[in-house]
């Protein structure tokens, strides 16, 4: 893989060590960690990989989510059917803009162990630890209808309507900073990308979820297939 072969000679540089831990990762020095990675191999191809069709999304989403949403007040009074999710040691969660943060428990589920194999991944393959950013989660009927202003080409129909479906960026990811601020080597996003992609290919490849990798929107577009 080009990208691969650029990226990994850029990031054999090293330096001193800190402490600190992260949730599902053995605790482990990082500060200045040298970054020599091996055993990335990501995917052959994105599309191929994750080529999962919008209609298979819907249909998992109708089946396991819940009906379609008026706005946030209507999910804050579903607690027993959405779990709320915010910024954490696994993840961080971008200023939605046309979505809530809210899933389904299987859903949400699926986003910590998503989180947790991820920076399990990096640990295990010498990299610094990084977050995934969620960029798009619950869409409420009043999200669909902004969105919609805003992009004539967006369904009305989204498996994001369920709380079973939630968005990655593949080209931003949050470092995570030594807590007693010595500096970190970064990792670059190229390399990240391809951890991630293998991290969801094993999980779709378990049954856990449906993948779509979405170019224009710099997205992994993710349905779980968990009930809890």
């Amino acid at each position: 893989m080009k990208t691969r072969n650029r990226i990994l000679p850029l990031l054999l540089l090293a330096g001193t060590v800190a402490t600190m831990t992260f949730a599902g990762c053995k605790k482990k020095d990082m500060s200045m960690k040298m970054n020599n990675p091996h055993n990335i191999k990501g995917v052959i191809s994105y599309k191929r990989s994750f080529g999962d069709l919008n209609q298979k999304h819907l249909d998992i989403a109708q089946t396991l989510g819940i009906p379609p949403i008026a706005d946030r007040q209507e999910a804050e009074g579903m607690t027993a059917q959405l779990r709320f999710i915010g910024n954490n040691e696994l993840y961080a969660v971008d200023s939605l803009t046309h979505s809530i943060p809210y899933l389904t428990p299987g859903a949400a589920t699926l986003l910590d162990t998503l989180g947790s194999n991820f920076l399990d991944s990096l640990a295990a393959k010498g990299l610094n630890p990084n977050r995934i950013i969620v960029t798009s989660v619950l869409r409420t009927r009043h999200d669909v209808k902004r969105l919609r202003r805003r992009n004539t080409n967006a369904s009305a129909n989204s498996s994001h309507c369920y709380g079973t479906t939630f968005d990655v960026s593949w080209k931003r990811f949050e470092k995570v900073e030594d807590p007693d601020g010595r500096p970190m080597q970064d990792v670059s996003a190229d390399t990240l990308k391809l951890v991630l992609a293998e991290v969801l290919r094993d999980l779709r490849q378990a049954d856990k979820c449906y993948v779509k990798y979405e170019l224009k929107q710099g997205c992994f577009h993710i349905t779980s297939r968990m009930k809890e």
